[in-house]
């Protein structure tokens, strides 16, 4: 398994959230996670990549292996496409940045500054960054923000490009996008309601 989670519970602001959640996932495989705002996916994405302690239970995946992308895309807003790519290239360790400028049509907007860009331009280009990550496990959080219908399109097509490699994807959205995968619906693991007095401020 790429990524096994094992009995997690988690917290937002000190709250319990979402408790007594155990999925995994295979190479190939995605789970698409389903629920309300609110409903605690960020918190769960924000966990598994390693951006907030689990209140309880165990993440199981190498510690390299995710690849997290949230609402900010994360760009330099003065370094051109070609330049944010090639930066987190560097970052990653990984080369040759062509294939990620290709999958999300970002070929004839090389030479602009990601200042210049439109909001679904950003997008795809915070998007393509997982491309130069090298990395099995992309979790992704409301990806297609911003998107177009042409560019949801692309975004899907590069997840099934990932997962053919072998890699792996477990995405928080509300649309379809017409991917094989596992559906995960997030309220059916709701924590209980024990806030601790101290924490009465956070609700």
């Amino acid at each position: 398994m790429l990524l096994s989670v094992h009995d997690l519970a988690v917290a937002r602001g000190g709250v319990p959230v979402l408790e007594g959640l155990s999925f995994a996932l295979a190479p190939g495989e995605a789970l698409i996670l389903r629920g309300p705002n609110g409903s605690g996916k960020t918190t769960l994405l924000r966990t598994v990549a390693g951006l907030q302690p689990p209140l309880a239970g165990r993440i199981d995946a190498a510690s390299d292996a995710i690849a997290y992308a949230a609402h900010a895309d994360g760009l330099k807003a003065t370094l051109t496409v070609t330049e944010n790519l090639t930066f987190w290239a560097r970052v990653f360790g990984t080369g040759d940045i062509a294939p990620a400028l290709a999958a999300f049509a970002l070929a004839d907007l090389a030479d602009r500054p990601a200042g210049a860009l439109s909001a679904g331009q950003k997008r795809r280009l915070g998007l393509a960054r997982l491309l130069v990550t090298g990395r099995p496990v992309w979790a992704l959080d409301e990806p297609t923000v911003s998107l177009d219908t042409a560019a949801v399109g692309l975004f899907a097509d590069a997840v099934r490009a990932h997962l053919a490699r072998g890699g792996a994807a477990l995405i928080a959205t509300h649309i379809d996008l017409g991917l094989e995968a596992r559906h995960f619906d997030v309220a059916a693991c709701k924590a209980s309601p024990r806030a601790a007095a101290e924490d009465e401020a956070f609700l």
